[in-house]
């Protein structure tokens, strides 16, 4: 993957996305006022219908959701993510799958298989001192909504993630598989300002434990804005994914969009840009997300 290619694409993406956004302005201001006043043309889709109620939110990229907040029965969708992050003596690349429905309103479940390859950047380095190539983990996760207004264009729900966590490739066959667990129990609250301004809030620790040793605790902080374009589910936006982990706070800013290429089909860029570059730099990260069709209630 050419990290230089991923960031011109971005950027490109996201000049297309503002030129069109432009050019409904414009297509808008010669409509009737009363037409003015028509929701976006998803918006009345995804909240049209009768029961159970459901607002949309503009779902972040990088630390995304299990599922739409106010899940309805039958819905699922498929990710493949592709990320690049530049450290300082190595290069990670990231892959992960994803599969997440909803077995019924208001409940999202999702599986996850994430895997990490690393390349050497720096000759210098000794090569065993790179991290191994590795499945990360097996992830399992299920969210609830547990309130969701119409009136307040405001949903919330809580939610946990489980991984079992895999040793290396390399290691397979010489040992123990499973080398530990990750414990992530998390809150999620979103509001929508008018048709298209998004606000979502994301939080929960992240504890680790391997062999059973002493828990690790991270408290993960996020935090994320979007603007929708009218009519479409294209969004511009970005995510504040901040840490806090033993007295060390740590926050990477990622501006990012989302462009519908299909009915079913949008691809997602995200840029990630550390406050303080002490191993990690820059990254970047690519989703594709594609929804089935599915039968409404």
């Amino acid at each position: 993957m050419n990290k230089h290619l991923v960031l011109k694409l971005a950027m490109l993406l996201f000049l297309s996305a503002l030129f069109s956004n432009k050019l409904l302005a414009q297509h808008t201001d010669s409509l009737p006022i009363n037409a003015k006043t028509i929701d976006s043309a998803y918006l009345n889709e995804t909240e049209a219908k009768k029961e159970p109620v459901k607002v949309l939110h503009a779902e972040p990229l990088y630390i995304d959701l299990i599922r739409d907040l106010g899940a309805r029965k039958g819905e699922k969708e498929w990710n493949v993510g592709l990320g690049l992050t530049d450290n300082k003596d190595f290069d990670s690349y990231t892959a992960l799958v994803e599969y997440e429905f909803a077995p019924i309103n208001r409940l999202g479940l999702e599986v996850e298989l994430p895997f990490t390859f690393y390349y050497r950047n720096n000759g210098k380095v000794p090569g065993d001192s790179i991290p191994p190539n590795r499945l990360q983990s097996v992830k399992l996760a299920g969210q609830y909504s547990f309130f969701v207004s119409d009136q307040l264009k405001t949903s919330m729900a809580i939610g946990y993630i489980h991984e079992f966590e895999l040793s290396p490739f390399k290691g397979y066959g010489k040992g123990r598989m499973l080398t530990g667990h990750v414990y992530n129990p998390f809150f999620v609250a979103a509001k929508r300002w008018g048709n298209n301004f998004h606000s979502l809030l994301y939080t929960g620790p992240y504890m680790s434990q391997h062999h059973n040793h002493t828990l690790y605790t991270t408290w993960q902080m996020n935090t994320s804005f979007h603007y929708m374009i009218p009519g479409t589910r294209n969004f511009i936006g970005v995510e504040f994914n901040k840490e806090l982990a033993q007295g060390d706070f740590d926050m990477t800013i990622r501006p990012q969009l989302r462009v519908s290429v299909a009915d079913n089909l949008m691809v997602g860029i995200v840029t990630g840009v550390p406050i303080r570059r002490e191993n990690e730099r820059f990254s970047s990260f690519v989703r594709l997300i594609y929804e089935p069709k599915h039968k409404h209630r």
